[in-house]
């Protein structure tokens, strides 16, 4: 029987339904919808009452079609905008309400080792040494570091993500340098003097990631992601969604994710290149591991 996750993230709530089989994953279905929790977070730390209800019946509406297509068994996992927000536990009961199924509000630790569950196990060929997963979310970005064998040795959560950067610093259609500029130094402060165990091999893993992989292919290195940044701010973001067939919305906030991405990348060394699999894959195979 395929197993399905239910992803509440600070920008996207997501579907993965997958076949799982011997600890690898086949991908049945995915689907995306742009909720943008994060951005809707008040001052006083609450999600507002029509954004509940409108992520309920998302998540209502993608556990309806993992059942229609065989799941029996569905996790629901929420991210670091429901973990933070003041009444998380109001979208955590509305949701139970209405697909009778529990939401796992995911602990940094649990982002970090599920993430790289997810993309350790999807790479499609061994590596030697340690493996560095780097996952940015809306609202936090992780690092996780380990071994096939061993799973995650170090890992490490910072609270900035696409959009919290996107909605911090790039208010212009395209963005401007000077936008650009000042939310590129905000991403590198972040990751100043960061430490980490030695690394053989670095991916990159969330949203802007995978949609990364259109423009600017799936080695990110430095030149790479200079070439996607002058893209994405040489045209508005729904001329270029059409040409590369990404949603606008995911186009405004991608700048923001190479800008992550590019700050982890100096500050751990190593060039990164854009993985096949992250928490949604790691939730799916813990699923079928517990189950089997």
């Amino acid at each position: 029987m395929p197993c399905a996750c239910v992803d509440i993230g600070s920008n996207t709530t997501r579907l993965l339904l997958a076949d799982c089989r011997g600890g690898t994953l086949r991908e049945l279905m995915t689907q995306r919808v742009f909720t943008r929790i994060g951005k809707s977070i008040r001052r006083d730390g609450a999600i507002p009452k029509d954004k509940l209800e409108e992520t309920t019946d998302v998540v209502e509406r993608q556990v309806r079609h993992a059942r229609e297509l065989g799941a029996e068994r569905i996790a629901i996992v929420a991210t670091a905008a429901v973990r933070q927000a003041r009444n998380g536990v109001a979208l955590t009961d509305a949701i139970e309400a209405a697909t009778g199924l529990p939401t796992l509000v995911l602990s940094e630790e649990d982002e970090a080792r599920l993430a790289f569950l997810g993309a350790s196990k999807t790479l499609g060929a061994p590596f030697e040494g340690n493996l560095c997963v780097v996952d940015v979310g809306g609202g936090s970005t992780e690092i996780a570091i380990g071994t096939l064998d061993d799973g995650v040795i170090w890992s490490q959560s910072f609270r900035i993500g696409s959009g919290f950067l996107a909605d911090s610093y790039l208010h212009s259609d395209p963005p401007s340098a000077h936008e650009l500029q000042a939310a590129r130094a905000h991403a590198a402060g972040q990751f100043e003097g960061l430490r980490t165990p030695p690394v053989g091999r670095a991916v990159a893993s969330g949203g802007s990631a995978t949609s990364l992989r259109r423009m600017a292919g799936a080695e990110l290195s430095h030149e790479a992601l200079e070439r996607a940044i002058r893209l994405l701010a040489s045209a508005p973001a729904a001329e270029l969604a059409e040409r590369f067939e990404l949603d606008p919305e995911r186009v405004r906030l991608l700048p923001a994710g190479v800008l992550i991405l590019e700050a982890v990348g100096d500050a751990i060394g190593k060039a990164l290149k854009i993985g096949n699999g992250g928490i949604r894959e790691g939730v799916v195979l813990e699923l079928a591991a517990a189950t089997a």
